[in-house]
């Protein structure tokens, strides 16, 4: 009988944490400066777009330097977020004008609001936007880590359920921990505490429990989902089930 896979491949997965994530830090290659705290977001490619401001460090840049971009995926649990996944994204810092830089800012803003953006777009000689043309990707989450060439990450895309996953992650996370708590009983000798809903997607769930030292337990579906009420109804079977 052959065994179902069990989660999705790391392309797929490191592209599904870029969609979610944001990017905290920003350090020019080769340059004798430190890493400098970032704001923005990153577009639908997975390329990180930059949101600087006068004064940062690449405002005034007018050539493409080359960049590496941190980029942190968490997850908010009860009031403390908690690092899924950090993403090193090294490329070519490009100046984002015209056209692109609208539709960048309002692809950003979705996931990281901020008002600035919008003062970039009217390219007054404020705010500027700068999109990282992905050379590689060098990817820490959790036992796992390696790197990516820009082929293998653009070439790839998000979890296709992503979006209604995250929605129920955080209905599930809000209403039905005591059951999330109950399957783990039954898959656990030990005492399980703390107990939330980690990652949901197409191919399986990942219950969290403990915090200091947490476990974190997969279960894939049979078979990978295809649509946001097949993975609903698993969801459901999984909870009602145990």
């Amino acid at each position: 009988m052959q065994q179902p896979v069990t989660a999705p491949p790391i392309p797929e997965r490191v592209r599904t944490l870029a969609a979610t994530a944001v990017p905290t830090h920003v350090s020019l290659v080769g340059a004798d400066l430190p890493a400098a705290p970032a704001r923005g977001g990153v577009d639908a490619a997975g390329r990180p777009v930059l949101l600087v401001l006068p004064g940062d460090p690449l405002h005034d840049i007018r050539e493409e330097p080359v960049v590496t971009v941190d980029l942190t995926a968490g997850r908010l649990l009860d009031g403390f977020e908690a690092p899924r996944g950090l993403l090193k994204v090294q490329g070519w810092a490009q100046a984002v004008t015209g056209a692109e830089a609208r539709e960048a800012a309002v692809a950003i803003a979705e996931r990281c609001p901020d008002e600035a953006l919008f003062e970039a777009v009217e390219g007054t000689g404020g705010p500027r936007l700068l999109r990282v043309d992905v050379g590689q990707v060098i990817y820490l989450t959790g036992p796992e880590s390696g790197v990516l060439d820009a082929e293998e990450y653009l070439g790839a895309g998000p979890d296709p359920l992503m979006d209604a996953a995250e929605r129920m992650l955080h209905h599930v996370n809000d209403a039905h921990r005591g059951q999330l708590e109950s399957v783990l009983r039954t898959l656990l000798p030990a005492p399980v505490h703390d107990v939330w809903l980690w990652e949901l997607d197409r191919f399986g769930a990942t219950i969290r429990s403990g915090a200091d030292r947490p476990t974190l337990i997969r279960l894939p579906w049979p078979a990978p989902l295809t649509d946001a009420e097949s993975l609903e109804h698993a969801l459901s079977c999984l909870l009602c089930r145990h």
